[in-house]
């Protein structure tokens, strides 16, 4: 970085907002309604002494701005923030406190906790109308200025078909920390998920979109890293153009971009879960890091009746105010940035409904969401929610958009139910197999809409889906209180790992037919990474803290299956082979096709089609559906053709015994040939066919597929 001359602070302009070098100098724009004065900040190389502290000259449209042309990449920047301290009328300004901007595309270091990075005294509980006079500069990241020029080639979006999609979610640090083919200083890193090793794996296991959790810079609670623990999961954003420093091997903001390039190279889309709905500041007792500071009434929802407290839809302490014009813009020009600059596919959106809220209820045409769907940038990539926030009326699963998708917490739950054994689940399964109609089927919208799963980074693994009855979340430090309670695991008879022989085949079984089960259904799998690998977190259902061997994933020490993940890759490519179990609309139960056969037949134990009364019978435990593989008209080729398929039989039994299943008889068809059969390691069973009208024994806690022949 070059010495700091004294000269003159010009105008500039009051856009783009953040730091803009354009060769010369740098433009500062940051946005603040209700400000009275900003300084910009200058720092060292290493963000220890402040160098230069200038008021930015002009404001224009509630935008204050100065362009400093001495300015260079590299430099370390933070601002002050002059105007009321008024904590009942919404303001929390401070300009003892140094603040991030928010437009920040790269932060250096991470907050180091202290007193005086509150703007109040602490004390009482009344201590946050107090004012605080301490400088924290010392203890605060820095924001870099960045120059954004990169060699793309001819790199782009992949633009791939929704119904195609594996989505395979992975923890950027937990996934490579520990893989022996990663080079130690990439461990952990973008650089290091960009290896060829690790592409090479995802390439065989057939994935195809990659849901990154949280990248955004975020922060380490305090109360955390004082019990020595850590916000290891990353739902804690402060910055949402930055990627988290810990994530970068280097400096270089090509890093990121370097690994999407590959990523897309290898035919692997990149989804980034993103938090808009809270940042990192909590509630009236928390922190200045940046927003609070920069324009807490703007930022923030806040209590009409007082505004000294904020809205929490989202059990995090606040909520981002999209209601506001300025903080509408802040995220989408982020989710703009991430896709035409970073080249993101799409994004998974943290506690959606939060950011979906119009007076306090969620509506479907709410500012955000209006202007998502009208944007010709982000209307286009991949949009998935999370259906859920902390707050009354925060479940809204199937009430989003169209164009939209979402993790379908329904068809986790009645899938685990179902192997456990239960009674009565069989027609809810029976939607939840088929893409969930009776939840997304309205508005023109499609089974893609809903993301199926039976783990995600929220709950147990699915090794611990079939090892523990229990959480066992003692290493959080919250006395086994945080975590969800009702998992609907069975531990298959022993709590825990065990050498009992016969335990260990149970759990090997359940966990294929679980995974058999989630590739075999209608609308989008998504695997959480390591499942494949039995990775366990030893009954911790809840590993946000856990930066160490309970959150990461160990790629040495598979010790219950170790021919999961060929069943997993062959059970992938039976799905990309077969467009009968990844179709684009929903099944209507009516013959299209020549064969006269329905797009679905539900076949009970006879071999005959279900009656009501098999639907409504409570002991039933028994299903069988038969996919029609010849009504090309559900589902269409890219060259606009019909494509047509096998007819495959789908058998499920969950009774602890085995059940003699009568195999139907086709026309035209001459028998039925065994390809999975959730007994056996192998993914694909021997050469095995039968008759029409064969007894087919359907073994206990199994699921058999069979092709017509």
């Amino acid at each position: 970085m070059r010495v700091l001359g004294r000269a003159a602070v010009l105008p500039g302009r009051p856009y783009p907002l953040g730091a803009t070098w354009d060769g010369s100098g740098v433009n500062f724009a940051i946005f603040s309604e209700n400000a009275e004065k900003v300084e910009l900040c200058i720092f060292d190389s290493r963000g220890v002494r402040e160098l230069r502290r200038v008021v930015l000259p002009e404001y224009t449209d509630q935008v204050w701005h100065g362009y400093l042309p001495e300015i260079e990449r590299g430099t370390l920047y933070g601002y002050r923030v002059y105007g009321p301290y008024e904590p009942e009328r919404g303001h929390r300004f401070n300009h003892h406190k140094l603040l991030l901007d928010p437009y920040a595309k790269q932060i250096y270091g991470h907050v180091r906790w202290t007193d005086a990075n509150f703007g109040y005294r602490l004390g009482s509980s009344r201590s946050d109308l107090s004012f605080d006079r301490r400088d924290n500069a010392a203890a605060m990241p820095k924001c870099v200025v960045v120059d954004t020029a990169f060699t793309w080639g001819d790199d782009r979006r992949l633009y791939t078909r929704w119904h195609d999609l594996i989505v395979y979610e992975l923890h950027v640090r937990g996934y490579t920390i520990k893989h022996p083919m990663v080079s130690p200083e990439l461990r952990g890193t973008f650089a290091g998920l960009s290896t060829p090793s690790i592409i090479e794996y995802l390439v065989r296991l057939g994935i195809n979109a990659v849901e990154l959790m949280p990248v955004h810079a975020f922060v380490d609670d305090r109360h955390l890293v004082e019990r020595r623990l850590r916000n290891y999961w990353g739902y804690n954003s402060i910055g949402f153009f930055a990627p988290d420093p810990r994530y970068l091997s280097g400096t270089s903001l090509g890093e990121f971009k370097t690994m999407v390039k590959r990523l897309h190279e290898a035919g692997i889309e990149v989804i980034l879960d993103v938090v808009y709905n809270h940042t990192a500041e909590g509630n009236h007792l928390g922190p200045t890091l940046s927003f609070r500071g920069i324009d807490n009434k703007s930022y923030y929802r806040l209590d009409s009746n007082n505004e000294r407290y904020y809205v929490d839809y989202t059990g995090c302490g606040n909520t981002f105010n999209l209601a506001h014009p300025r903080a509408l813009q802040l995220v989408t020009d982020s989710m703009r940035y991430w896709v035409n600059e970073m080249h993101v596919d799409g994004f998974r959106f943290d506690l959606a409904p939060a950011l979906g809220r119009r007076e306090g209820s969620f509506s479907d045409s709410s500012a955000f969401l209006n202007a998502v769907q009208q944007d010709p940038v982000l209307s286009r990539v991949k949009l998935i929610a999370e259906p859920w926030d902390l707050s009354p009326g925060g479940y809204q699963l199937g009430n989003f958009p169209p164009g939209w998708s979402e993790w379908n917490d329904r068809y986790r739950d009645t899938v685990r139910r179902f192997w456990q054994g239960n009674d009565g689940i069989i027609p809810e399964f029976a939607s939840r197999l088929t893409g969930s109609s009776d939840v997304f089927d309205h508005d023109g919208r499609r089974p893609r809409s809903s993301i199926n799963f039976v783990s995600a980074h929220d709950g147990f693994t699915l090794n611990d889906l079939v090892s523990y009855n229990e959480k066992h979340n003692e290493a959080n430090l919250e006395n086994n209180q945080d975590g969800h309670s009702a998992n609907y695991s069975w531990n298959c008879g022993i709590e825990g790992p065990t050498h009992d022989p016969e335990v260990n085949h149970l759990r090997a079984q359940q966990k294929r037919n679980l995974l058999a089960t989630l590739l075999l259904s209608q609308g989008v799998p998504m695997l959480l990474a390591g499942d494949e690998l039995s990775n366990t977190q030893y009954g911790n259902n809840n590993a946000y803290c856990q930066d160490n061997e309970i959150g990461w994933i160990s790629w040495t020490d598979v010790t219950f299956d170790p021919e999961l993940v060929d069943f997993v890759r062959d059970l992938i490519d039976l799905r990309k082979t077969h467009p009968v179990f990844r179709r684009p609309q929903f099944f209507r139960g009516t013959a299209n096709g020549p064969s006269g056969l329905k797009d679905i037949t539900w076949i009970n134990a006879a071999g005959n089609e279900m009656t009501d009364s098999d639907w409504h019978n409570n002991s039933v435990r028994v299903l069988g559906a038969m996919l029609g593989g010849d009504t090309g008209d559900r589902f269409i080729s890219l060259r606009g053709y019909p494509e047509f398929d096998d007819t495959f039989l789908m058998l499920m039994n969950t009774h602890d015994r085995d059940i003699t299943f009568t195999l139907p008889a086709l026309p035209s068809f001459h028998g039925w040939k065994l390809l999975v059969d959730t007994t056996r390691p192998v993914p694909l069973a021997p050469d095995t066919r039968f008759l029409p009208n064969a007894a087919f024994a359907l073994r206990a806690r199994t699921l058999a597929l069979l092709v017509a022949e």
